[in-house]
């Protein structure tokens, strides 16, 4: 499915956003440069992560993949974090959420539903991930009434930050647990059409050795690229006129997310509606109940404790992206009118946002 992002391919465009970086180019060249650069940085460290997965057994497997399913956005993020950009951190977070729920399961169900009438998967399944977006929703919605309300102080703030951070880790942990070891016949999904999977389409073509090798250097390598696009993000808002809001929501979040996106899209047209369904939701899971919380914890050991209070707009855009996601993926079925909704609803959102 990545087999596209070659390591020669990869090694290219790497120099290149290296050279850009050193060298003091342009900070418009430098950001598209380290915007390639992420993409098949990303894409490459999901075909490592996979092919370790398959080596590594199906617990440990599904442990690698929710560590470094988000590993792009979360380094960049915490770059973010380092250089005190919080409102664009929270910005970068509300894009990733609302962009898997909207744009990759909008194109994946849009896209799946032109070839097949009606899809199915797990409708257990669909209902906890609608339980447990809502969850991450009232996370994020009661600290802001709380202190929007006054009815605490920032430092008490920056103390129920702390709590609900703490909270929402152990409820994912438990949540792997859950789904991937107690419960995971359960939640299997049985619906899926298995006729047009070829025998060897989930072979890694790598060894063991090579693919772990891979997997450390392209999380060294997303390390890297990720903080040059940081550094050029200031710079690119300034002289284009765009709010840290839409650079965060919707530029960062797109390129971060890029490799996850065409995976999704291409499992939805094999009939695997259900593997589509969990790479976008998932991920959105991942940043709301994981990547989030460990930002939060991240920014209090460098001394200035980021609040998980986000911006009334940033709230509507999530609570609005989990009630459309939420409300078409509850039955199990799907079809291309439901991903043309949500394709609908994102397109509101960021020319509401590029507006702002």
């Amino acid at each position: 499915m990545k087999k596209w992002i070659s390591p020669s391919l990869l090694a290219i465009t790497f120099v290149l956003s290296a050279i850009g970086h050193y060298a003091n180019w342009d900070h418009t060249l430098q950001f598209v440069l380290s915007a390639i650069a992420v993409v098949f940085v990303a894409g490459f460290l999901g075909r490592a992560t996979e092919s370790v997965a398959h080596y590594a057994g199906q617990r440990l497997g599904g442990f690698l993949n929710a560590t470094f399913g988000n590993a792009a956005e979360l380094i960049i993020a915490f770059f973010l974090v380092r250089e005190g950009l919080y409102d664009m951190v929270k910005a970068s977070l509300t894009g990733s959420i609302i962009g898997n729920l909207l744009l990759v399961l909008g194109l994946s169900i849009f896209a799946g539903g032109l070839k097949y009438k009606v899809q199915n998967f797990n409708v257990t399944l669909a209902g906890l991930n609608g339980s447990l977006m809502i969850v991450g929703v009232i996370a994020l919605f009661v600290p802001a009434v709380f202190l929007n309300t006054h009815s605490i102080t920032e430092l008490e703030t920056d103390t129920l930050s702390l709590v609900v951070a703490g909270v929402l880790i152990i409820s994912y942990l438990a949540w792997l647990g859950f789904s991937m070891i107690t419960h995971k016949k359960y939640l299997d999904d049985v619906t899926e059409d298995k006729e047009e999977e070829l025998p060897n389409e989930h072979a890694p073509s790598w060894s063991k050795g090579k693919s772990i090798l891979y997997l450390i250097l392209a999380t060294v390598m997303v390390a890297f690229v990720s903080e040059w696009l940081v550094g050029t993000l200031e710079s690119l808002t300034e002289r284009f006129g765009l709010s840290e809001l839409f650079v965060g929501a919707f530029l960062v979040a797109i390129i971060g997310n890029a490799a996850e996106h065409s995976a999704a899209i291409l499992l939805a047209m094999k009939n695997k509606i259900g593997a589509a369904v969990e790479i976008a939701v998932g991920s959105s899971l991942q940043i709301a109940l994981f990547v989030a919380p460990v930002l939060i914890f991240a920014s209090y050991f460098t001394g200035n404790t980021m609040d998980i209070v986000f911006t009334t707009i940033e709230l509507v855009a999530i609570g609005v992206a989990v009630f459309i996601a939420k409300s078409i993926t509850q039955d199990g079925a799907t079809n291309w009118y439901e991903g043309l909704l949500l394709l609908a609803v994102y397109i509101i959102l960021g020319v509401s946002f590029f507006l702002v």
